[in-house]
Order: C-alpha cells, then sequence, then structure tokens
C-alpha cells in the first residue's frame, strides 16, 4: 500500500482526470475533469438526478460500498492515484472525509460519538483533548459541554449535523466531503452550517453538493456545474471561480441554468 503523504501546498488537493461511475452498465457521470483547489470551498451545482452525489461519493471511494459500481480515470490526492486497486478506501476514509444529507449520529454518547473515530484510527494524544477540540472546531462545543454523556440523538437535528461535522473533522482529514448538508435543516440551523464551512475552510479543503444557488453563490470559491446529457450521463459544463460563474458564465447553458430556465 503506498503511503498518502501531505504534499506540497501549491498542489492541488484532488487532480480529476476522465472520471467515469458505471451502475452496472449504466454511465452515471463521464469524462469529468477537475483541479480542486487546496483550502477552498468548491460546490457541485446541477438538477436532480445529474449525477453530482456519484461525483462527490467517487472522491473518497464511497461509491465502492454499491454493489456492480466501477470506476474509471484517475482521482490524484498526495500524488497518488486513490482509485488503484493497491489504495485501500477505509485509509481514503480517514483522509477525506465526508458529511451526508441528513445527520447520521451514532445511537451513544455525544462523546463517544467523537471518540470512536479517534479510537478505530490509532489517533495519538490526549482523548478528552482530541474530543474537546473537534466539538469546538464544529462550534458545538458550547452547546453540549455539559452533556457529552447525554445521547447524540437528543441533540436537535441542527446540532446532530454540527456533531458529525465534528466527528468527521475529528480524525484531521485533509478534505471535507459535504453532501447536502443543509438540507434538512431550518434557515437559521443552514446559516450555522455555512459559517462553519466558511471557518473551516482556513484549515481544510471543503466540497460541497448543493441544490441552493443562492448558498453556492454565499459561500463557495469555486463551483462545478453538472448537467446531464442525452445519455442520462452526468458531465461537466463548467468550472471555474464562483464569481465569474455566476456573473458572467462561459457557456450558455450555465446561464440558462443558473437564471431559472431549467433545472
Amino acid at each position: 500500500m503506498e503511503n498518502l503523504q501531505r504534499s506540497s501546498k501549491k498542489a492541488y488537493a484532488l487532480i480529476v482526470r476522465n472520471l467515469c461511475v458505471y451502475y452496472d452498465q449504466f454511465l452515471a457521470v463521464k469524462n469529468i475533469n477537475l483541479n480542486i483547489e487546496r483550502n477552498k470551498i468548491t460546490a457541485i451545482i446541477g438538477s436532480s438526478g445529474c449525477g453530482k452525489s456519484t461525483l462527490i461519493r467517487s472522491f473518497n471511494r464511497m461509491n465502492d460500498l454499491i454493489p456492480n459500481t466501477h470506476t474509471t480515470g484517475s482521482i490524484i490526492f498526495e500524488e497518488i492515484d486513490i482509485l488503484k486497486e493497491t489504495i485501500k478506501p477505509v485509509k481514503i476514509r480517514g483522509r477525506i472525509g465526508m458529511v451526508f444529507q441528513k445527520p447520521n449520529p451514532f445511537p451513544k454518547s455525544i462523546y463517544d460519538n467523537i471518540a470512536w473515530g479517534l479510537r478505530i484510527n490509532g489517533l495519538n494524544g490526549n482523548l478528552d483533548n482530541l474530543v474537546f477540540r473537534a466539538l469546538k472546531q464544529a462550534a458545538l462545543f458550547d452547546d453540549v459541554k455539559d452533556k457529552l454523556d447525554h445521547s447524540a440523538l437528543s441533540l436537535t437535528i441542527g446540532q446532530q449535523q454540527r456533531l458529525c461535522i465534528a466527528r468527521t473533522i475529528a480524525v484531521k482529514p485533509e478534505i471535507i466531503l459535504m453532501d447536502e448538508p443543509a438540507s434538512a435543516l431550518d434557515p437559521i440551523a443552514t446559516l450555522r452550517i455555512e459559517d462553519l464551512m466558511l471557518d473551516l475552510a482556513k484549515d481544510y479543503t471543503i466540497i460541497i453538493v448543493t441544490h441552493n444557488m443562492q448558498q453556492a453563490a454565499r459561500i463557495s470559491d469555486y463551483t462545478a456545474f453538472i448537467n446531464m446529457d442525452e445519455d442520462q450521463a452526468g458531465y461537466l459544463v463548467e468550472y471555474g471561480k464562483t464569481k465569474q460563474l455566476f456573473t458572467n458564465p462561459r457557456n450558455q447553458i450555465t446561464e440558462d441554468y443558473i437564471t431559472g430556465r431549467f433545472g
């Protein structure tokens, strides 16, 4: 197994080349090419069913968990193609974490939700300090510091999502993938998640799938627009700085999408 070493800060966080993902014989996304900038927020937008979640799940090989799925192309992380058979997905997922659409806390205490990943990854250090650090980074510590032994399921849904973010960052990944992390939340909880992402981007690379174009415009530095081709495969229409893509798109299809002509 090749070692995943942290490379130069000048390198991209991920380099995606000619990526295709198949479910059995169905081509879900095709020929995706992206350079993901380090310590920036990259939004992936596009209409329902165009392959956004499939794309982001390929970045830490979560698609491997779906039967009869296979992927071609390459995804370069720390100068290694993580799609190689010699790369163990569990190692990738420790370095490229994921937060899902619906909060999925374990039916354990708040403390044990964070400590679980630390224990199985064998991270060194004072466990209490590592748990508290993650909760503080996720802007949750003040809410839960007096009830760490309470069930995580007793938290509000917004707090549960921040707990899941804390659980992800506790193992100190380089990249955080977020698949519609605020879609189940009310507006106030959504803004807290957005503020949290902006703060976390100082230390992590964040890639977020969102249906909310206003959200993408508010928080992301770069945006990738995915559309569905005639064969129903998702393909990359346009990728660039968010401000440019939303104010002066290079492609007519992009302009049609962001102005609501379809989607």
